[in-house]
């Protein structure tokens, strides 16, 4: 490392706080600070800024009706149609040309779709399902990769008024069974397969075994020929090859269906603490002002953006800010089918200096991957078209941050570190970028009319500097209205824990830690169940783990607690080195004075592991159940649902060895 990049990462190691630069602002479409009071005085008043951006078929009576909390309504009795939204009118604004969709292939293949062009495909796929039977109000299950037909067959559903419901690609035929199920979806529409590290995927024999399971009759299956000749397969009676059944109703014309604003646009399943997935039901007119705003306000995106959202569409993420926030905007959208790291660790770069991208909207996981694989892929690349760079899906520890800021965003780019889950629609708590100062590790304050608090069991607001839970007192356009068909589960899960019922004073509980600054920037700790009791003390995982993350040398870590004999639980870290390091002693020693420099004593390591990998599931997530029956000596639980079961083994090995 030369001496002047030394002076530069120690200068960023001190650095507690930074600043957007003044060229940001200029341009960016939020930058008056005065929008928080003038939000928190005229709330609910103040979300038609939301409703704006979007094009009414009839205008709404009123902003918000609370007279059924928690069931609240927003925009009520106004009427529009998301895929209008998302289409027709760019088009009729005269920006049919500009580029909707991007699409990058796994093995190198683009697609690209105009605004005019997938209006095209969108309204023939329409006329497509009207034909099969799909109604207004039917839910249509949608099993698809990273293929342009998803977002074209979400549109669609949304244009003829049917509800969508996206199963992530990596789930089980289990899973697309339940939900189905749960759903009582009759309608599919899936494909052959897909590729990931240039291998092809058969999808279709599990999306076969998943029917199979399924409770009711299902009426039609369009399945999307992705493979080619790399998979030869026999369609079922009542299966459809998407190509031909499209070409069939090429050049239709489907009028958008004028949807209620309080008219369910899609159902998202979601874990829930019974095991039992959670259909969570956004609507029409809410969810979309809010993710336009968000995506206006907190993305910053412009129509003549090139904007990219590394997420996948089976998951919220996906839907809010690849699809519908993006394309309500008018603004380009690129979409990936592939991993980071295939063909070469270079391949987002590679995408973003071929597409010019200006946004890039990633996870803390994939971050923490650049880093351990090194600043030279990024440095063969040109990333000066990136002005904003954002963070989604967990707490992004401060080193992982500041990395991001020097090697990505060449210190040019604000971060925004976006809290939200399924159940919000979009983010709550983050900077907007024109606005606030950044303080790495911390996700920000509040959204403008966003009333979200740090509180202690009692439901009390805590001191600056002291950990608590979140809680949002006040609705908000793009929440969940319920859980379907499931009223009292919706209650019990979301608001029962700190609402006074009686007094009708209704406060939501997404079960996340946190802690909160004199600057009223809240620290996301963790799901509350992401706890190690020690000894009476309970310690947060996420902080442990952003403590060991911290230390020079170590790419990602999951810490779990374990049982012992004296504390009742034990901390556990299980640390991944960084490229050119070694998982040795001093290592260990340097992460687990780390933990007792940043938390003390109490959250001192019983034990830290080193390992190449860590078990993940196939949409990223360390799968820390299994650590913990590792750590406590249990017996291993089911490995099925991970994409790389044989780590497990290695790291019980190696502490049984240890």
């Amino acid at each position: 490392m030369s001496q002047d990049n030394a002076n530069l990462e120690a200068r960023l190691a001190e650095q507690e706080a930074f600043e957007p630069p003044e060229s940001f602002v200029e341009q960016a479409n939020v930058s008056d600070p005065g929008i928080y009071e003038e939000f928190e005085e005229n709330w609910p008043e103040c979300w038609e800024r939301a409703a704006d951006l979007l094009s009414w078929d009839e205008e709404y009576d009123s902003v918000l009706e609370d007279d059924n909390a928690p069931f609240y309504e927003w925009f009520t009795d106004g009427k529009l149609n998301a895929s209008y939204n998302c289409l027709d009118r760019h088009v009729e604004e005269g920006r049919g040309d500009s580029v909707a969709i991007e699409w990058e292939g796994e093995l190198g293949e683009t697609r690209t779709f105009t605004y005019d062009e997938l209006l095209d495909e969108v309204e023939d796929f329409a006329a497509t399902l009207r034909d099969l039977g799909v109604e207004e109000d039917d839910v249509v299950t949608l099993y698809m990769p990273m293929v342009p037909e998803l977002p074209i067959a979400m549109l669609a559903c949304a244009r003829i008024g049917a509800p969508h419901s996206v199963v992530f690609a990596g789930f089980s035929a289990d899973a697309l069974a339940t939900r189905m199920n749960s759903a009582d979806s009759e309608y599919l529409v899936t494909c052959d397969g897909y590729y990931r590290r240039g291998d092809a995927l058969d999808h279709i024999s599990k999306t076969n075994e998943g029917l199979e399971g399924v409770e009711h009759e299902v009426s039609d299956v369009v399945v999307v020929d992705r493979l080619g000749d790399d998979l030869e397969h026999d369609l079922a009676e009542n299966q459809h090859d998407y190509d031909e059944l499209v070409a069939e109703h090429e050049g239709s014309t489907v009028e958008p269906v004028s949807r209620d604003a309080e008219d369910m646009l899609f159902l998202m399943y979601t874990s829930g603490t019974t095991g039992e997935p959670k259909g969570v039901k956004h609507t029409t007119g809410g969810y979309l002002a809010y993710t336009a705003w968000t995506s206006h306000a907190v993305l910053d995106i412009e129509a003549d953006d090139t904007y990219w959202c590394s997420a996948d569409i089976g998951w919220i993420t996906g839907h809010s800010y690849i699809v519908y926030g993006p394309l309500a905007l008018g603004t380009t959208s690129v979409m990936y089918e592939g991993t980071p790291d295939y063909p070469e660790k270079d391949r987002l770069w590679e995408i973003v200096e071929k597409n010019g991208v200006d946004i890039f909207y990633t996870a803390p996981t994939a971050i923490r991957a650049f880093m351990k694989w090194g600043s030279e892929y990024t440095e063969n690349h040109d990333l000066s078209s990136l002005r904003l760079l954002g963070t989604v899906g967990e707490p992004i520890n401060p080193r992982a941050w500041k990395w991001y800021y020097k090697h990505i965003g060449n210190e040019e780019c604000p971060i925004v570190d976006t809290w939200w889950q399924t159940e919000t629609g979009g983010m709550m708590i983050t900077t907007l970028p024109g606005v606030n100062t950044m303080k790495p590790g911390s996700a920000g304050p509040p959204l403008p009319g966003i009333d979200a608090r740090v509180v202690d069991a009692e439901g009390e607001e805590v001191d600056a500097g002291q950990a608590g839970y979140v809680t949002v007192d006040n609705p908000w356009p793009g929440m969940l209205r319920t859980l379907y068909n499931n009223d009292e589960r919706f209650i019990e899960e979301y608001w029962q824990e700190y609402s006074d019922e009686e007094a009708d004073e209704w406060v939501y509980f997404p079960e996340d830690g946190a802690k909160i600054d004199d600057d009223g920037y809240i620290t996301i700790l963790g799901r509350v169940d992401d706890v190690i009791n020690v000894s009476g003390h309970r310690l947060g995982t996420m902080e442990i783990e952003s403590a060991v993350v911290g230390v020079e040398g170590i790419a990602e870590a999951a810490v779990v607690g374990g049982d012992h004999e004296v504390k009742g639980e034990a901390v556990y870290v299980y640390a991944i080195p960084e490229d050119g390091y070694e998982g040795n002693e001093e290592l260990e020693e340097r992460a687990v004075e780390a933990v007792l420099d940043s938390i003390g004593p109490i959250a001192k390591p019983e034990e830290v592991v080193f390992t190449h990998e860590l078990p993940k599931t196939r949409s990223g997530k360390i799968m820390r159940r299994l650590l913990e029956d590792i750590a406590s000596g249990n017996e291993l639980g089911n490995t099925s649902t991970l994409r790389n079961p044989e780590v497990v083994d290695d790291i019980a090995d190696q502490v049984a060895t240890d």
